[in-house]
């Protein structure tokens, strides 16, 4: 039953942006902007948090 919930899921998931995708190709590609630079702004406190770290947390 969870199985088949996840794939309709999924399946939503998809369909709702490829409906993003054609209805507003300029505002799914502000989304994929602010989805990429949400990821490069990640990685980038987990570099300062190692660096943080390696140097004795000081």
């Amino acid at each position: 039953m969870a199985v088949n919930a996840k794939k309709i899921a999924v399946y939503l998931l998809v369909v709702f942006v490829l409906y993003v995708i054609i209805t507003d190709p300029a505002k799914a590609a502000d989304y994929v902007q602010i989805g990429f630079q949400g990821v490069s702004d990640a990685a980038s406190a987990v570099g300062d948090f190692m660096t943080w770290a390696a140097n004795g947390g000081e």
